[in-house]
This record gives C-alpha cells, structure tokens and sequence, in this order.
C-alpha cells in the first residue's frame, strides 16, 4: 500500500537539493513501535520529534507486528507540530530493507525521516537514500522528501563521521548514540551519559561530541545528543543536556515524559538572548542598510557582521522554539 495522501513538506536545514528550512529538534521522545498505548500517548506529548522505534526497545520476535504499529500510528494519529521519524534496524540486521519497504509504502505520505542507527560507513546512508528514492518513485511520493537521521555509535561510526555527513542529501542530523558507542570502545562504566569511573579531569565525551557537532556543521546538518537512561534523575538529564547544549548542539532524545520539559528548555535561548539576538539582527540591518555603516554601537556593544551571524544562531533557534518577540528596534531619530 503506498501512501498517496499529500502531507506538508516540514523543512531540514540543509536543503541543499530539496530546498526545505530547518525543524526544531530541541526533544526526541523514543517510541517503542511494539506498544500501541505508548503510540497513542505519545501524540498528546510536547515534545518536537517523535520517532517510533523498530530496533533496540522492539524485541525480535516483535518487529514484523510493530512494523504494522508504526504505519497504523502515522496513518491514524495526529502528530501535529511534531517532526514523524521512524528509526529502523541496523544495516547488519535481516529486517532493515523490510522496515523501511514496509514503512515507506505503507506511510511515507505521513513520515518526515528515517532513522538508521549505527551508521559506520557513507555506503550504508547511500544504501538508504537509493532504496527510499525506488519507493518514492514506485508509491508516486515526492522524490527526496523524506529524510534520514544518522546514529553514530561506535569508533569507526565516528572516524567516519565526515564521510556520513556528506554522504546523501536527505541527511538531516547526525545523532550520537552513546550506550553502544561506550562499548565499542571498551569504555568501564555501566551508566549512559555520566563520566566513567575514575576520569576526574575534563568531559570523557568532549572530543566524541565535537566531533560529531564539527561534522554535522560543515554540511549544514542537525547534532542531536543521546539517551540519559536515568529518567527519575531529572537534574543530571539537565546537567547532561546543558553540556551538548552550550556546545551547539540541537536538541536531546528524551526516554520518559518527564524529560521533556528539561530538554525543550535547555535546548531554547533565554527569552532574553532571543529577544537581544532580533534586536542586533534589526539593527545592523538598519545601520548596514540606511546608513550604510559596518560597525555601529547598540547600547554598550560594537556589532559587526559577525555579531550578525552570532544573532542569527540564536534567533533561529529562538523562532523554531516559538518563542515570542518582547522587544522592538527603533532606528534613531535624525
């Protein structure tokens, strides 16, 4: 059954080829594709990405059924403001080209992206855009729409970060999977998220997460940071996220509703750095403009065309979260 049904092509940030603007990823709530009460539920959630889960939380002798879930929930539900993600099994497994025949054909008008975790090579996302291209075709959907979000979650995963992030179009995000990844690389611990016994100096997950955030950026993609599978410690999933979030990333999966609140917070500029980053934007557009000057005071700052760039960052992710404008740029009077 291929979806014919027309649905709003919702932006990525690269839109290189397909010519789309970029979604808000502050919260991705993880969906096991095996229990249609967590489907139903999480259509009421506040959260930006929801993606429905055919591999790590959907047993193997559940997957064919949860497939059918999945297509029902996108087909039926109402998942309005949410980006529709579905992430498949991995490219070593028998199911993967089922997942995504299945899940395309049967709800492609209605799903945003796919998710292939553990992505190690540029090969396996060129597999998947090939394959999502001849059902495109065959099921009459626009070619290209749909996305693909890229897990790395292992050493070689990471060495060949670059490769990934330049490996298709439809890539919209580079998503670090840290639980695998932990053990690819041998790493001692047992707890997702939190620094390893015994490394008291600096972040253990600085250079994984840099480097995951340098690749997406050089080719215009989305970073979104992993699980922190403690869901009762609610201060350390914040501690967590602010951490990838003061580096740049996008957003963070979230495994409970109760971190959702934490994640769209943590991931959203102050209403004040909102509202200052318009009013730089406004002003040097004035000033550059009218005035045709390239570096001007605004209250006690110089602002330039990098301060320019600097409030473009923020102002994006403020207007993707929402966020309202208290303020206003009033150009000088003569």
């Amino acid at each position: 059954m291929c979806g014919r049904d027309s649905a709003p092509v919702r932006g990525v940030c690269r839109g290189a080829r397909y010519g789309v603007a970029m979604r808000s990823r502050r919260s991705c709530l993880a969906v096991p594709g095996s229990s249609p009460r967590f489907l139903e539920k999480a259509q009421g959630l506040a959260v930006d990405e929801v993606f429905l889960d055919l591999e790590d939380s959907v047993a193997p002798l559940a997957k064919e059924e949860a497939r059918g879930n999945i297509v029902a929930a996108l087909r039926e539900g109402d998942w309005s403001g949410r980006v529709r993600v579905v992430r498949v099994n991995d490219l070593s497994t028998q199911w993967t080209y089922r997942d995504v025949i299945e899940v395309v054909e049967g709800a492609g008008a209605f799903l945003d992206c796919l998710m292939l975790p553990k992505v190690e090579d540029a090969g396996q996302v060129a597999w998947l855009d090939t394959l999502l291209t001849q059902i495109e075709r065959t099921c009459g959907l626009p070619v290209g729409r749909i996305g693909i979000e890229a897990q790395i979650e292992s050493a070689r995963g990471l060495v060949n970060v670059d490769a990934i992030a330049a490996a298709s179009p439809r890539l919209e995000t580079l998503v670090f999977g840290p639980a695998d990844f932990m053990a690819s690389i041998n790493m001692r611990t047992l707890v997702v998220g939190e620094q390893p016994p015994g490394y008291t100096e600096g972040d253990a997950y600085h250079y994984i997460l840099m480097r995951i955030l340098m690749a997406a950026r050089a080719y215009g993609l989305q970073a979104i940071d992993g699980p922190y599978l403690a869901i009762k410690d609610l201060d350390g999933y914040r501690r967590v996220a602010a951490r990838s979030a003061a580096l740049g990333f996008d957003g963070k999966w979230v495994l409970h509703p109760t971190q959702i609140e934490a994640a769209n917070e943590v991931f959203s500029p102050s209403q004040a750095d909102y509202d200052r980053a318009e009013l730089i934007l406004d002003a040097y557009g004035y000033y550059t403009t009218v005035e045709r000057r390239g570096a001007v005071m605004l209250g006690d700052e110089m602002i330039d065309e990098a301060s320019r760039k600097m409030a473009l960052v923020v102002a994006a992710k403020g207007r993707a979260a929402g966020l309202p404008r208290t303020t206003a740029f009033t150009p000088p009077t003569a």
